[in-house]
């Protein structure tokens, strides 16, 4: 494996923002990271079934909506792997509470700065030894 970058974006929406907003900015994102880390091949991503509240659902939906969209057009291969997947993969049980899943990614040489950053390494971490499912 060569260099792994990884790190957090917030997408929180200011009192300022439109209802948009954050679409614009996670699709500006996802366009400057094809320029910056070259050709994209394959998105994983958590899937989430369970949702704190209505706000929360409607987010992920429109998070969603755009990131398959933005994969469709630019033909990249794009999976959701699930949140039970993830802990298993990184801890070997799929109900690990959130420091399990850090202190696994961590025993694995990365350092994420919170559980989204360990999730997301873990999620890369599954892709390159499983395959991911995604060809």
């Amino acid at each position: 494996m060569g260099a792994t970058t990884s790190g957090c974006l917030s997408l929180k929406s200011s009192r300022f923002d439109g209802g948009g907003m954050r679409y614009l900015r996670f699709r500006r994102w996802l366009e400057q990271l094809q320029v910056d880390a070259g050709p994209i091949s394959a998105v994983y991503f958590e899937e989430v079934r369970r949702h704190v509240g209505t706000d929360a659902a409607h987010v992920y939906g429109g998070l969603l909506g755009q990131l398959t969209a933005w994969c469709e057009e630019h033909g990249v291969a794009y999976q959701g792997v699930p949140v039970g997947t993830i802990k298993a993969f990184a801890t070997g049980r799929g109900n690990a509470d959130k420091a399990a899943v850090i202190a696994a990614v961590q025993a694995r040489g990365f350092s994420p700065a919170d559980d989204n950053e360990a999730d997301a390494v873990a999620i890369l971490l599954w892709a390159i030894e499983t395959g991911g499912g995604v060809r």
